[in-house]
């Protein structure tokens, strides 16, 4: 009975922590008093120590319940390329997508599946809300977050 006990006991710690990802960046950034100005950028610096491994990265955006639309544009760049991205934040009734907390809401969108980086060292990436208004109410935080597959 102690030798099955301490099997399974075994089994799940393995199962448990097999699953997880190892996190190597995370980072968020507020948004001023919940109002994200069209030109205010955030930015983020990330270190790349191993190219032998392949990393997942994901873009969250936390925002309140006065966000006033169902989506968010997004600028994404580094210094070499800019991309867009359409995040849509909620379903067609207005039913918020992601985790709700308190009326803060977060939503995480997987940006890079599967990366690869051929080289070590820091690197940049931005982020800009595209949408028609110049100040994007609701907006609390952006974040970054970065790991091994």
């Amino acid at each position: 009975m102690k030798r099955f006990f301490l099997l399974s006991l075994i089994a799940c710690v393995t199962v448990l922590t097999s699953c997880k990802n190892d996190i190597l960046y995370s980072q968020f950034h507020s948004i001023s008093s919940n109002n994200w100005h069209v030109d205010s950028i955030v930015h983020f610096d990330y270190t790349i120590a191993d190219t032998t491994h392949y990393y997942n990265m994901q873009i969250y955006i936390r925002h309140t319940e006065r966000y006033p639309y169902q989506n968010i544009w997004l600028y994404l760049g580094d210094s070499t390329s800019v991309d867009s991205m359409n995040v849509y934040l909620a379903d067609e009734r207005g039913k918020w997508y992601g985790d709700s907390n308190n009326g803060f809401i977060e939503v995480a969108v997987p940006f890079g599946k599967h990366l690869h980086f051929a080289d070590t060292g820091t690197y940049h990436l931005a982020i800009q809300h595209g949408m028609r208004d110049s100040v994007l109410r609701g907006v609390t935080e952006v974040g970054l977050e970065l790991s091994k597959e």
